[in-house]
């Protein structure tokens, strides 16, 4: 990437609805147990996961009832309409922006259908120009966040001057399973949670916004499909979700890193701050390892599972956004690892 594009703005959002861990425990204890006979064994993901509250789509009432494709999609359509709009504009407004002035408008959503797509149905509600380009994206899971937002800095860069919106929106708490229940839900209902994050690009001065993005790098390993991702299944999306995932980032994640970095004339010892996707509490420690940094330093990554769970794609956006606030160093990476299986990274340099 060689023209430095800026974030100019980066808002978050959740829904009102905040589920506390214990309740989730005591939820998925009716909703799973009386179909996984290994789900008191299982337990412990609940109080190991480094989660203390979560923000959901509907009330946790909503999901006591069984629900098809039909009922999770108009919930889909629903509430993430509602934080696209929250979220891009309280972007826009940092950014000092109206919507007429954004030229593209790049969305990731992983976790619903919708076509027309969430922007186009935001049009309306927003004031977006009729003549702005749209790039809806499906499929990159978690690592969406970062992905995302190298597909909208080089919709930027392309463009030299012009606005791009970035929105990313997932309702993971949607996909909850109750029926053929194994492993991987019980780990999904103790981790995921709802959210969305938007961003303001523009390729500009470098006194532009609050930081440049000035590189970017992916990873997809070979044959590991079966990582995580969806099942379509007749009731909507179920969850595919390996528990080896943190050992996978511990052997692999560091010489990616590497390979990533050497490209752009970096090494690890260069970045001074990793700002990652805290897919789990094992998967930080696991990247603090791969990434050779002391223990206890992705701090702001725990605090964002903490309050919020793993929202898949704006994860790491709220992470950013913490970082943000304490000072961005000189030189970060923002990364994140997703369905594919991918690892995905953007070199992000102080614009102060």
């Amino acid at each position: 990437m060689t023209k430095p594009v800026s974030i100019l703005s980066l808002a978050t959002a959740t829904p009102p609805h905040v589920l506390e861990q214990d309740v989730a425990l005591a939820t998925a204890r009716h909703l799973l147990a009386h179909g996984f006979n290994d789900f008191e064994r299982m337990t412990g993901v609940f109080a190991n996961a480094g989660i203390a509250a979560r923000q959901l789509a509907r009330p946790v009432e909503w999901y006591l009832s069984p629900r098809d494709f039909t009922e999770r999609t108009a919930a889909y359509l629903d509430v993430a309409l509602d934080l696209f709009v929250i979220a891009a504009h309280a972007a826009l407004a940092q950014a000092g922006l109206s919507a007429a002035a954004v030229d593209t408008i790049v969305t990731v959503s992983s976790t619903g259908i919708a076509t027309p797509s969430l922007e186009a149905r935001a049009m309306g509600r927003i004031g977006f120009r009729d003549d702005v380009t749209r790039v809806p994206v499906f499929g990159l899971g978690c690592a969406g966040g970062v992905s995302g937002l190298g597909l909208a800095a080089r919709m930027a860069r392309a463009t030299p001057g012009s606005t791009v919106l970035f929105v990313t929106v997932e309702l993971c708490s949607l996909a909850l399973r109750t029926d053929d229940v194994g492993k991987a839900d019980v780990i999904a209902t103790a981790l995921f949670g709802d959210g969305a994050a938007a961003a303001v690009l523009r390729a500009g001065g470098p006194d532009e916004g609050f930081v440049q993005i000035t590189g970017s790098a992916e990873k997809t390993w070979p044959d590991t499909l079966d990582i995580m991702g969806w099942e379509v299944e007749p009731n909507g999306l179920g969850v595919v979700l390996n528990r080896a995932i943190p050992a996978f980032a511990r052997r692999n994640l560091g010489a990616a890193m590497t390979e990533m970095l050497g490209r752009q004339g970096l090494a690890i010892g260069n970045v001074d701050r990793f700002i990652c996707h805290p897919g789990g509490a094992k998967v930080v420690d696991a990247m603090e390892t791969a990434l050779e940094l002391a223990p206890g330093s992705l701090d702001h990554e725990r605090e964002v599972l903490r309050l919020h769970g793993n929202m898949s794609a704006p994860t790491a956006l709220f992470v950013l956004d913490r970082v943000r606030q304490a000072g961005i160093p000189p030189m970060a990476v923002l990364c994140a690892l997703g369905p594919g299986f991918t690892f995905s990274t953007l070199k992000l340099e102080n614009a102060a």
